[in-house]
């Protein structure tokens, strides 16, 4: 099932809550029975990777139900309910939401961004923003991952348009980059090549696969648009053989059929297949043809600061 947003998370989490002092571990622990979730999927993380997702949802919750008051937190890491918490699960809500929580003043200035000298300037009705943006259940890292997963699309299809437009000889060099830059081969000036055309059949290119180049690995580069066909698989697999090598890597810009992938998972040889979106994906990861073009460094309390002697 999907992770449930921050909103859903909020009533399950004050009647969590409501049986004393938890931690977060225990938090999570609860509300994935709650809400039925797999180990699976509660191992689920942000975009970013920096943080399980459903972890990440309870956090906000944690978050918004502070500053409104409802829950507080005694010590690191630990939350109990308030009085007005109390109160809140004594009038039986069937949900707890951004709205619910609007009629605490405290909590209008804390999503206004007022101080505490501008509280009078609060509505009476204590609305926050405008409708649609109270029903938004997304949190701050949710919108920062959707935008950083649509950047990343962009510059994976952008990519993708470059290589098409490359040289042959261009793309098996970059292939052989991008194995250098995943930490294949090492410092050497040898530690992995471009064959050419006057290199053996089926073969593009030859990379250390560590320092001590104990085993070498072959490449094939194919800088193709149609989807890559079995009997070049079954060649590049006779050229391995060729040279008594055990494994290969397949690149190609273009895609391979599930026959490729069900030939090559069938043979002794073992040969990897990466098409042009993994390809992409790997000089992103390994920064190979990009470049950083902003850095955004998102901050948190360093509790250990105020940590009491």
């Amino acid at each position: 099932m999907p992770i449930p947003d921050f909103q859903t998370v909020m009533l399950p989490l004050l009647h969590h809550l409501e049986q004393g002092e938890r931690n977060g571990p225990e938090s999570v622990e609860a509300l994935a029975v709650h809400f039925g979730l797999t180990p699976e999927e509660v191992a689920m993380r942000i975009p970013s990777g920096l943080a399980p997702k459903f972890a990440n949802r309870i956090g906000w919750a944690k978050s918004h139900l502070k500053m409104a008051g409802l829950i507080e937190s005694p010590r690191r890491g630990v939350y109990r309910l308030t009085t007005r918490g109390r109160q809140m699960l004594d009038s039986n809500p069937s949900a707890v939401t951004l709205s619910v929580l609007s009629q605490f003043p405290e909590y209008v200035a804390f999503r206004s961004g007022k101080r505490d000298s501008e509280m009078a300037a609060v509505t009476g009705d204590g609305t926050v923003g405008s409708e649609p943006a109270a029903r938004d259940t997304r949190t701050p890292d949710d919108l920062i991952g959707e935008g950083y997963e649509q950047l990343r699309k962009a510059l994976a299809a952008d990519l993708r348009e470059r290589i098409a437009a490359m040289l042959p000889a261009s793309f098996e060099q970059l292939v052989v980059d991008l194995l250098k830059a995943m930490g294949y081969g090492g410092p050497q000036d040898d530690a992995g090549i471009v064959v050419g055309r006057g290199g053996d059949e089926g073969i593009d290119g030859v990379i250390k696969e560590d320092r001590l180049g104990l085993e070498t690995i072959y490449i094939q580069a194919k800088r193709w648009q149609n989807t890559v066909g079995r009997p070049d698989i079954q060649r590049f697999a006779g050229a391995l053989q060729g040279q008594r090598a055990r494994k290969g890597v397949f690149i190609t810009s273009s895609t391979f059929s599930s026959e490729d992938r069900a030939y090559s998972a069938s043979i002794p040889t073992t040969i990897v297949l990466i098409d042009g979106a993994q390809l992409a994906e790997l000089m992103i990861d390994h920064d190979v043809g990009v470049t950083t073009a902003k850095r955004l460094d998102i901050k948190r309390v360093d509790s250990d600061y105020f940590e009491i002697e």
